[in-house]
């Protein structure tokens, strides 16, 4: 049973990584841009290569739109195939710097900040700041940056946008949002008034929700050249520079105009209807099932993968962690220096690990061991160590508790027969450990499936990712949200309800065998 269990978690293993691995053998024949992949019309992400859409890095999806299809000119230019890597826009910068990829072409201004940290080619776009509402709300006939007195307004999290709120006079500004897609999502529900954007998002938006409109502002913002330009970001010691540019100066602002039309045509928007057949809310959700159940499997298979991996690991890290932290002082005196200098050392990691969220200890291990180490551990792999060290740092305070737990009088009698430290933990402690620690290590395997999600911020394409990917497809975010939070549940309850009929099994033996045993003794003295 064990080793059937273990065959199927390296089979899926194998299918989840079978297409990293494939552009892992060829990297050289790659241009590795990096981009968000949903803020259309300059980028997004769909099923097929429709278009002239590009592959994305382990998944078996596609991306397109404006930026793709410049990357796709400098790409052909350089000799190479453009392979995109979704990333979230707060680690693009991270990415290109610890060399996880080559270029940044993802509507990315130069601003004065971001050149301190990376380098920008000439501008391959000029953006105009636009404001979006709903139709039906109380700034629909603004006119002016004046007229949102009272509003609540807000920008995407690490963009220029933000420096604009402080030129709304009387707005409430609310918190920078990380994507445009929890900004819609937020407009839509109605938890903000407006938010500040770009004229071809705003035109894609308005396109595929009825209910937004796009303000172009007769008094609008004052925006500096350096803002409203967007460029190509690449690493400050990358030389091929001058050939982006070179690339980009072959297109005219006339052919700019008209790529960026064509791509606003192309861009994937949901199908309207009439309001007396609007589907039900259900319909829509099985709709998207249907649609996208394929990227909702693989997200599922991800997470568990993650999860279950993590959680073994973890749960093996704890239990080494436990038995020497327990362990009788050596005699030897260099011994014991050692036994202690490394027992300070497991305190620190312990302490690290259980007092940093996992979502900071990822971008640190993923991005900060590329750019400081030259080390380049693919995503999956640095997902499942990242799970497994967070959860061994837990466990083994959860194992030590389960060693204290046993009967020191069996500690007593194992020395007392000549056992070893490692013979008692092994034969007579360790058994009872587990049986014990059972419930907690259930626990951290549900807590494991759900904290997945937070390794979206190295783009593991893990289920939230997956489900946040469809979302920024169809916009209808609530839909695909209940529909992720359905499959998170469905798991959970499902783990949880095997993990107490073990419990209960484990018991059911355990009070089995000692009834035997009773019975041999009372045989015995008959």
């Amino acid at each position: 049973m064990k080793k059937t269990f273990l065959t199927l978690l390296a089979c899926l293993g194998l299918v989840l990584t079978g297409s990293q691995a494939v552009f892992a053998a060829e990297e050289d024949n790659y241009l590795r841009v990096g981009m968000e992949a949903a803020y259309a019309p300059f980028n997004w992400t769909q099923n097929d290569d429709a278009n002239g859409a590009a592959p994305i890095e382990g998944t078996n999806q596609y991306a397109n739109g404006y930026d793709v299809q410049i990357a796709k000119k400098i790409a052909e230019s350089m000799g190479k195939e453009l392979l995109v890597v979704k990333t979230e826009w707060d680690g693009l910068v991270p990415a290109l710097t610890s060399n996880k990829i080559d270029m940044i072409i993802a509507g990315m201004s130069p601003t004065e900040e971001r050149k301190k940290e990376i380098a920008f080619s000439d501008s391959y776009y000029t953006s105009e700041p636009v404001i979006m509402v709903r139709k039906d709300g109380d700034f629909a006939s603004a006119k002016s940056v004046s007229d949102f007195s009272g509003a609540k307004v807000t920008a995407q999290q690490g963009v220029w946008h933000v420096n604009l709120l402080s030129q709304m006079p009387g707005i409430e500004p609310q918190t920078p949002m990380g994507d445009f897609s929890q900004m819609r999502q937020a407009l839509e529900s109605g938890i903000i008034d407006a938010y500040i954007s770009e004229r071809p998002e705003g035109t894609t938006a308005e396109n595929a929700n009825p209910s937004f409109k796009m303000l172009t502002l007769s008094e609008g913002f004052e925006v500096s050249e350096s803002d409203a330009a967007i460029a190509v970001g690449m690493r400050k010691d990358d030389n091929r520079i001058s050939e982006v540019n070179q690339v980009l100066a072959t297109i005219s602002e006339d052919d700019r105009i008209a790529l960026m039309d064509d791509m606003i045509s192309k861009q994937p928007v949901e199908e309207e209807s009439d309001d007396s057949a609007k589907p039900s809310f259900f319909s829509q959700v099985a709709t998207i099932l249907k649609t996208n159940w394929r990227e909702f499997l693989v997200g599922t298979g991800t997470t568990l993968l993650i999860s279950i991996t993590g959680t073994i690991c973890g749960l093996l890290i704890g239990l080494l962690i436990g038995i020497f932290r327990t362990a009788p002082k050596a005699a030897n005196r260099i011994t014991a220096i050692a036994q202690k200098v490394f027992g300070w050392f497991l305190s620190v990691y312990i302490e690290v690990f259980r007092g940093t969220p996992m979502i900071v200890q990822s971008m640190v291990i993923y991005y900060g061991t590329a750019q400081a180490f030259n080390i380049n551990i693919p995503r999956l792999w640095a997902a499942i160590f990242i799970v497994s060290i967070n959860t061994g740092a837990y466990m083994s305070e959860v194992v030590r508790g389960g060693i204290f737990a046993v009967d020191k009088g069996q500690f007593e009698a194992a020395t007392a027969l000549g056992f070893t430290h490692g013979q008692t933990m092994r034969k007579i402690v360790l058994p009872q450990v587990i049986r014990n620690i059972l419930p907690a290590t259930g626990n951290e395997f549900v807590i494991n499936i759900k904290d997945t999600s937070v390794l979206n911020v190295i783009s593991v394409v893990e289920l939230y990712f997956s489900g946040k990917t469809v979302a920024t497809q169809n916009y209808q975010y609530f839909q695909t949200f209940t529909i992720i939070a359905t499959i998170y549940f469905v798991l959970t309850f499902t783990v949880t309800r095997i993990l107490r009929y073990l419990e209960k099994r484990m018991d059911s033996d355990h009070y089995t065998t000692g009834a035997n045993q009773m019975q041999i003794k009372e045989v015995t003295h008959v």
